[in-house]
């Protein structure tokens, strides 16, 4: 069954932001905000792996920013979030498939994809 899965970097979209955690990735990338992005992204491009896994899986995969996902989904509960995180798009809002904490804990690109194969099976 396809399952569409939203993935909010903790980040923001606006142009100064995203050289910023460019530079921050490449300076100091163990206090670098967005684990999600240092997983699945090395320093300019996705990485090789996560592009694969992405593209052989028969799920939909969309990406956005914070402030992107806080100005679009405006319910009470979205707001407590803490970012980065996993979501998958349910008819009645949001189910949280991986949050902050465990993104944190993730140390390797094939860790993510084994935790969310595990979740989505």
């Amino acid at each position: 069954m396809k399952r569409e899965l939203l993935f909010v970097y903790n980040a923001d979209s606006n142009f100064l932001n995203k050289y910023i955690d460019i530079a921050h990735k490449i300076i100091s990338p163990t206090t670098y905000s967005c684990d999600l992005c240092s997983l699945t992204h090395g320093n300019f491009l996705e990485k090789k792996a996560w592009r694969e896994y992405r593209e052989g899986v028969d799920h939909v995969f969309r990406f956005r920013y914070k402030n992107d996902f806080l100005a679009t989904f405006k319910g009470e509960a979205y707001k407590t979030f803490r970012f980065p995180i996993i979501l998958e798009n349910k008819m009645n809002g949001f189910d949280v498939i991986l949050d902050a904490e465990q993104l944190r804990l993730t140390q390797t690109i094939e860790d993510l994809i084994k935790a969310l194969e595990e979740k989505l099976d």
